[in-house]
């Protein structure tokens, strides 16, 4: 697969997935199985949080993991502020590089390997100054700031724009229903969905049931809409 085939692949894999799973942790081992256990409830992108001293190292040891085993599996990486730290995860084996806000010295490094990069924007002139610099994919964050009623009224500013919430999206059919209903294309979903009680519980079965009933949640949503 070509590099921009991969980069329409993933552009087209997040929206038909409907949510984007996020979460970082500090030990590898439990890094790796929640891995495991979203590729067992259907999930085939996911974010891994640049959020701790262990991301990179813990990272490289999911991308050898989704290589041999995880078939059909995108591993993208969140929280990349600055160029350094986007080139690292790059050559980690990163898929796609999403930022809490508009890095563009990141985003620079995301075009020269030509990799999916995905800005944070909070206002309308970060969102025209992402698509001027190519995006294709907005994360809008805050989410539990903005608000699906922000959706609405920009949507028709940016009709070529996909749009993702992440940041207080709740594990609730009227909460995802209402950013569907907005227009984004998917809810990014960390701890809300990955407590930190699973987490430290290891409790894989549940992080997998938990995440089949959202993409069931979403399914509903779209089909309704």
């Amino acid at each position: 697969m070509n590099v921009m085939d991969k980069r329409s692949e993933i552009l087209q894999l997040i929206p038909e997935q409907g949510v984007l799973p996020l979460y970082f942790y500090k030990d590898t081992a439990v890094s790796i199985d929640v891995l495991r256990a979203l590729y067992n409830a259907g999930i085939r992108a996911v974010e891994y949080t640049n959020r701790g001293e262990a991301a990179l190292k813990n990272f490289a040891a999911m991308r050898a993991v989704c290589d041999a085993e995880l078939k059909g599996m995108y591993l993208g990486v969140g929280t990349i502020k600055n160029a350094a730290s986007a080139q690292q995860f790059i050559d980690a084996g990163a898929d796609y590089l999403i930022s809490p806000g508009l890095v563009e010295d990141a985003i620079t490094v995301a075009d020269k390997n030509a990799v999916l990069w995905v800005p944070g924007c909070m206002t309308p002139s970060e969102i025209i100054r992402a698509e001027q610099l190519g995006a294709k994919l907005v994360k809008l964050f805050p989410g539990n700031i903005l608000g699906p009623g922000f959706m609405s009224a920009i949507k028709e500013l940016f009709p070529n724009l996909l749009f993702m919430p992440t940041g207080g999206v709740e594990m609730d059919k009227g909460n995802i229903s209402g950013w569907f209903k907005a227009g984004v294309c998917a809810v990014g979903m960390g701890s809300k969905l990955i407590t930190k009680t699973l987490l430290e519980n290891k409790d894989y079965d549940t992080i997998t049931s938990a995440t089949k009933d959202v993409i069931a949640m979403v399914a509903e949503v779209k089909a309704g809409r």
